[in-house]
């Protein structure tokens, strides 16, 4: 038997979530002593803090492997090469911050409906871009990434220095691809 759909004109302006809600989540059927987590357990606002930081991570990501496939121009390979960093870097951090989270007993949410609502990235442009423009997007997205981090420090910082050190980490590694890539657009200064 044919199923049969009916369907509304939406505006392309709209967003369509067409996923079903999720099922389960309630987490384990333990005792209360079966149940209970040990050691340092992260504030809500350290949470917050840290998840602010992980979905710019994961965004970041995410606009870096869209840029790596829709590039064009000159200085292409060089360009797509170094995309591949920026997006091995924020992979990697942004499942560092994910586990310290854990860690801390907080609940990391790396969904895409709540990275997309909850980032500071703007959003990236569709379709083929010029290398120069790739360059320019990039180091804004890196330079807003490492804003986050600045942003939340200091509280992160107060509660549990060992979740700042790896926001140092991440400062150091994303400042340093973002002075490399805005390089590749520069002209010497006289």
């Amino acid at each position: 038997m044919a199923k049969t759909t009916t369907s509304k004109s939406t505006s392309t302006s709209e967003k369509i979530n067409r996923r079903k809600s999720a099922s389960g989540g309630k987490g384990a059927k333990l005792t209360s002593e079966e149940n209970a987590e040990k050691g340092f357990t992260a504030s809500q606002d350290l949470s917050d803090n840290l998840q602010k930081v992980l979905v710019d991570l994961i965004e970041l990501s995410l606009q870096g492997k869209q840029a790596h496939w829709n590039v064009v121009g000159t200085n292409f390979r060089d360009t797509h090469l170094q995309l591949d960093e920026i997006i091995e870097s924020a992979r990697t951090f942004a499942d560092t911050i994910a586990e310290r989270m854990r860690a801390l007993h907080a609940l990391p949410d790396g969904r895409s409906d709540v990275v997309a609502e909850t980032t500071t990235l703007a959003e990236f442009p569709q379709g083929e871009i010029a290398t120069t423009e790739v360059i320019d997007l990039m180091t804004e997205r890196l330079d807003d990434v490492c804003g986050t981090c600045r942003e939340v420090h200091d509280d992160v910082d107060d509660e549990d220095p060992t979740s700042a050190d790896l926001l140092h980490a991440i400062l150091e590694r994303l400042e340093q691809l973002s002075w490399m890539v805005s390089a590749e657009n520069r002209t010497p200064k006289r």
